[in-house]
């Protein structure tokens, strides 16, 4: 018993002071890569990269020396290297094929930080959603909507699919179509609209606001508008021409018909 006993205390002694030293090691380490992926962030050469690669990358700094750090507690425990690369190459292989899809997001967001689509404050349908661009992770990308609303998407989704960045370019065309009135002088139509659009300070006079009748429905006449401005601009632009059109119409007796049939009787 008292051999067993000796064999215990001399095991313990000779593994407590591994488990004390990774202990140390792994509260160290941790507060080392706070330090560092914190310097890094501050860093000056940091401020000057894009927003969206910049917190793609500090999440995989981060990422990368927490894996750093587990492997040097490994090798200091004693466990044999040759056993855990091993049981990590199973392991990883099982993971992989288990966790397929985070893997295909993980590449989605690589894709995205390299072909840039898209940055932080665009604003974009993707994935099946639209809105501004808050973040770009290493899984997921996170939307705000118009309504306030937070949506996270997975970045497979996104690389998989169609995105149409709104904010990419300087300006955009405002395309509105208006009715009126069979009947109606079209050359006054058209002069009253042109009038609204040429008022609006954000409407760009270059190129030339395009106002024409575009279909004949059955009830009315549909005149189509394409005005160019700003991209910050384009709601402004389209919400002033709706509510300026609407109002000279109104004023110049120009009718804005619904829907109508008209029946025919024969006795």
């Amino acid at each position: 018993m008292e051999a067993i006993i000796e064999k215990i205390l001399s095991f313990l002694l000779s593994i407590g002071g591994k488990i004390i030293a990774a202990i140390l090691v792994l509260i160290v380490g941790h507060l080392i890569i706070k330090y560092v992926t914190k310097l890094i962030s501050k860093s000056k050469i940091n401020s000057k990269v894009d927003i969206t690669v910049k917190k793609f990358m500090d999440n995989f700094i981060n990422i990368a020396l927490y894996c750093i750090l587990i492997i040097s507690v490994i090798a200091i425990l004693g466990i044999p290297m040759a056993s855990i690369v091993a049981v990590l190459g199973s392991a990883g292989l099982a993971i992989g094929l288990a966790l397929q899809g985070a893997l295909s997001n993980i590449a989605g967001g690589i894709m995205l930080i390299i072909f840039k689509p898209f940055a932080a404050g665009d604003y974009v349908d993707a994935g099946g959603c639209s809105g501004t661009v808050d973040s770009i992770g290493l899984f997921y990308t996170v939307i705000m909507t118009v309504d306030n609303k937070r949506i996270t998407i997975p970045n497979s989704n996104i690389t998989s699919g169609k995105v149409v960045n709104y904010s990419c370019e300087d300006n955009r065309r405002v395309d509105i179509a208006f009715t009126v009135a069979y009947g109606s002088d079209m050359a006054k139509v058209k002069s009253v609209i042109l009038d609204v659009i040429n008022s609006n300070d954000k409407a760009l006079k270059t190129p030339e606001p395009f106002v024409r009748i575009s279909n004949h429905l059955d009830s009315a006449v549909e005149i189509s508008t394409r005005t160019w401005c700003r991209s910050a601009d384009y709601w402004d632009v389209f919400f002033d021409i709706t509510e300026g059109v609407n109002k000279a119409f109104e004023e110049n007796g120009i009718q804005i018909p619904f829907p109508q049939m008209d029946v025919h009787v024969k006795q």
